[in-house]
């Protein structure tokens, strides 16, 4: 079979070579791009005066049924015409005759992709926003129910102080605020367009990039050509936001899988998010939890793969960079899939309040209380801080946790101790009285998730 580029060549490569350097396989998921693109490009030809009309018109009805067909999972690819754009191109002379080979007047396989990549980038980039604003709800919707329950707060995996339920989420929610942020901040740099560059030195034809431009939707075009095609900046951007994504959420099932445990006993995830032994009858496994920690590995890697790609390419496009397209496909499939399990975990899980209350009542991370109350007192904090240490192994050595020494050992321990301590010790005050901005007190808590709310709000209008 003779190669639409083959007319230089005198030899065919074997099958295999064929197969080797084919990207069909996986390509394919840019059809509905390249399908628009192409029309933009058709319809820009025939207002410069390129292409006639009725080549136009014979173009464009060729495109539009190849769309439907698209739509409707009816097209079929063949290996032999190699990439995505061949296999359309094919399809499209086969069904319009010649006027499909003049498709690809001023245009080239170079800017072709990256427009096609571009694209689905930017598509796919605002879908990941829409999946974090639906976990984002789940969280708020959660934080707001469990604003004065009282959970320990951890520093080293240590019990450090206790903090409200909601705050602790809410932390997570802004982690995922940063998220929605950088991808919106990495539209500016995806939302160009590489078509109209050529292979890597633009055309001698008197096209309109702002035709295509306006058609497809883009907000700029690259102002050089060679840049245009070999950049795949927007692409390692994609790669890098989704792993700073994958960061957050495997922190958070780290957490979720410490807390589902015996040990823990804070949550309980849903039997549709975990799984049973094969072995041992009683077991309920965090196994989606796990699974998306697991899958930030992945994610890196792809960051990893494409940097590593890109990182010694002289301009402009080199056949490397066909392997740009498999690691940012793997990254957004993953990265929805993982957003989604969470937002479906996060709706159905349920919290252990007694559990978490009892787990503040027996533990020292009120000792920072102790030693804030005898600073109010006068004494240095430095020295509060000393005397509240010796007072905490005085306890493990007892046995016993600060709430339940008595008024008369404290007295000798400190004179200027009174009964109002246990009040400043109770968990709940110790949350409670915590309402700088951005603390964890109940009303700082409350002012937090209003200023998420709000800020949902705007982002959606």
């Amino acid at each position: 079979m003779k190669k639409l580029w083959g007319g230089r060549f005198s030899k065919q490569p074997e099958e295999w070579v064929d197969e080797f350097g084919a990207s069909i396989s996986f390509d394919q998921q840019l059809a509905s791009h390249d399908i628009k693109g192409s029309l933009a490009h058709a319809k820009m030809l025939f207002q410069c005066g390129i292409i006639e009309e009725s080549a136009y018109e014979n173009i464009k009805k060729g495109l539009l049924s190849l769309q439907q067909q698209e739509q409707e999972g009816e097209l079929s690819y063949s290996v032999k015409y190699e990439d995505i754009h061949l296999n359309l191109e094919k399809l499209l002379t086969d069904n319009i005759g010649p006027d499909g080979g003049k498709l690809h007047t001023a245009r080239s396989r170079n800017d072709q992709v990256a427009t096609d990549f571009h694209l689905y980038v930017k598509e796919e980039t605002l879908l990941i926003m829409d999946h974090i604003e639906e976990l984002q709800k789940s969280l708020l919707n959660l934080a707001d129910e469990h604003v004065e329950t009282i959970i320990p707060g951890y520093t080293h995996l240590q019990r450090a102080q206790p903090v409200s339920f909601a705050h602790h989420l809410l932390a997570y929610f802004w982690m995922l605020d940063r998220d929605k942020e950088r991808l919106q901040d990495s539209l500016k740099r995806t939302d160009i367009m590489p078509l109209g560059a050529g292979a890597l030195a633009g055309t001698t034809f008197d096209i309109n990039r702002n035709i295509t431009m306006t058609e497809l939707g883009f907000s700029g075009k690259y102002p050089n050509s060679l840049d245009a095609v070999s950049d795949r900046d927007f692409a390692i951007e994609c790669c890098s936001n989704a792993s700073m994504i994958m960061m957050h959420l495997s922190r958070f099932c780290e957490e979720l899988i410490l807390w589902s445990s015996e040990e823990f006993g804070f949550i309980e995830i849903s039997d549709s998010f975990t799984t049973g032994s094969s072995m041992m009858p009683q077991k309920k496994n965090p196994d989606m939890a796990e699974l998306i920690r697991g899958k930030s590995g992945r994610v890196f890697g792809s960051l990893v793969s494409l940097l590593t790609l890109m990182k010694g390419l002289p301009l402009a496009y080199n056949k490397d960079m066909q392997e740009d397209k498999e690691p940012v496909f793997d990254t957004v499939k993953t990265v929805k899939g993982c957003l989604s399990i969470m937002t479906g975990m996060m709706n159905e899980i349920k919290i252990n309040v007694e559990k978490m209350n009892k787990a503040v009542h027996q533990d020292f991370s009120n000792a920072t209380e102790l030693a804030d109350y005898l600073a109010k007192k006068g004494i240095p904090f430095r020295e509060a801080h000393e005397l509240v240490g010796q007072m905490v192994l005085h306890c493990i050595q007892k046995g016993c946790y600060l709430l339940e020494i008595s008024i008369e050992e404290y007295k000798e321990w400190c004179p200027l101790v009174e009964k109002d301590l246990y009040d400043a010790l109770s968990p709940k005050t110790a949350v409670e009285r915590r309402n700088s901005e951005g603390g964890t007190g109940f009303d700082a808590v409350r002012q937090q998730i209003d200023s998420a709310k709000s800020k949902m709000y705007i982002s959606k209008n």
